[in-house]
């Protein structure tokens, strides 16, 4: 089981570092005016979203299952292992693929405007549009709290 736990751990910190590759590069962006800029960062967040959040949460996800099959724990049983895998699916199954796909979306327009030079009403509604915000948000949350329920396991 201490086996399952290391990889797990490491999975963990896979996942830390594409969020806080991410998730800051999309919160300057959309406090910037320079479009270059914004189009520069939201395309490396959306590199780093593709290259290193994605992986670390399906690894996050993939060991964790392993580490709590190899510790016996009771699906039925343990509400806390049915809290967490409900809130994981939530998150990583829900918020993280409505991410990307704002992410990419304000990529894509940012790097149009960019390349214009000028900024267009796409751009402008797509930097009103806050879904990479919004989600990107929900994720940074997620860790604490999924963390506390593997830690302290409350009921």
């Amino acid at each position: 089981m201490d086996g399952w736990r290391i990889v797990h751990v490491l999975a963990l910190i896979w996942l830390g570092a594409g969020l806080g590759s991410t998730y800051p590069l999309v919160l300057r962006a959309w406090v910037l005016n320079d479009l270059r800029l914004q189009a520069l960062l939201l395309a490396e967040a959306a590199d780093n979203e593709i290259r290193v959040l994605v992986p670390g949460a399906m690894a996050t996800g993939v060991t964790g299952f392993f580490w709590a099959v190899s510790g016996d724990y009771d699906f039925l049983h343990d509400g806390w292992l049915v809290a967490l895998t409900g809130l994981y699916v939530f998150f990583y199954l829900v918020c993280l693929p409505l991410f990307g796909m704002g992410l990419r979306r304000a990529r894509d327009v940012s790097t149009g405007a960019a390349e214009q030079g000028d900024e267009s009403e796409e751009m402008r509604e797509v930097l009103a549009d806050r879904v990479p915000l919004v989600f990107g948000t929900l994720l940074v949350l997620s860790l604490p709290l999924l963390a506390w329920l593997a830690v302290f396991k409350p009921f």
